[in-house]
């Protein structure tokens, strides 16, 4: 009886010693994989290669703005972030900045526009189909590393696949804002949002959990990116108010300029009129 138990064990240790190393036979190179699911705010702007200019021209805003607001289309068609986790994220962009007071109205336009209208003419085109001031354009890149360690090839034959977790996940995600001037071809403001999550599942999961991860990625990033971008706002509205930003600041129905050491309209008819009183003395 002893003997038998022993003999039986010994076959066991084979068998599983034998599964482990044909497994890291087969396994390799796939025991670890990546994938990368991106959308280039350069390469959409620039889809020709060129670089972007060394200096941007000064953007003319025009109080209270419109606002075009998309997400760049996926270079990875296929593993992109679904289209209704997309509009959610748009649309609490949109509530978070909507009630500005220099903001007149956020318009979510779909993606699918931006896929045949790239580069700076497409996105004028955009703007005036949607007769918008300014785009707001949500950019991304994440990367998921998966790497099935020797637990992974354990459980698939002999434990079983619900039982230990045997695939390690690494998930970085950046979720990144930047306004654009189409009509000047330049960068207004531009903030970003990071996220890194690690975890463990097993094979059986291991597809479900890998977007479940991707999708708390997306969120806890798109999250830290607006609050980052509310704070690079309210710098950008204080460094308009001492004349200090790089744009030029117009009330709608204003003839005039201001904001950015420009002098607005109403300044100019106050001059002419001090200018006209004093040549009337003189004459007296």
């Amino acid at each position: 009886m002893g003997y038998r138990i022993l003999g039986l064990a010994l076959i066991f240790g084979g068998l599983l010693s034998g599964c482990t190393g044909l497994d890291e036979l087969l396994c390799a190179p796939h025991c670890r994989a990546e994938t990368h699911n991106s959308s280039s705010l350069v390469g959409f702007l620039y889809p020709d290669g060129r670089l972007p200019p060394a200096q941007d021209t000064v953007p003319e805003l025009h109080l209270p703005l419109r606002v075009g607001l998309a997400f760049l289309p996926s270079r990875s068609p296929g593993g992109e972030l679904d289209a209704a986790h997309k509009d959610e994220i748009l649309e609490r962009i949109r509530k978070r900045f909507a009630e500005r007071k220099f903001v007149a109205e956020i318009v979510v336009i779909p993606d699918y526009y931006l896929t045949t209208n790239r580069g700076f003419e497409g996105l004028s085109g955009i703007q005036r189909l949607y007769n918008v001031d300014l785009m707001a354009l949500v950019s991304y890149d994440q990367v998921t590393h998966l790497d099935q360690n020797k637990l992974s090839l354990g459980y698939l034959t002999i434990i079983g696949a619900y039982v230990l977790p045997g695939t390690s996940r690494d998930t970085a995600t950046l979720v990144d804002l930047a306004v654009i001037d189409p009509a000047t071809r330049s960068l207004v403001l531009r903030a970003g949002g990071t996220d890194t999550r690690s975890g463990s599942t097993t094979l059986i999961s291991e597809q479900r959990e890998t977007r479940a991860a991707n999708a708390g990625g997306f969120d806890a990033a798109s999250d830290r990116m607006i609050a980052n971008f509310d704070a690079a706002l309210s710098n950008f509205e204080a460094a308009v108010r001492d004349g200090k930003a790089n744009v030029r600041v117009v009330q709608r129905g204003d003839s005039g300029r201001g904001g950015g050491g420009s002098i607005a309209s109403t300044e100019v008819a106050v001059l002419l009129l001090l200018v006209a009183a004093r040549a009337r003395r003189r004459m007296r």
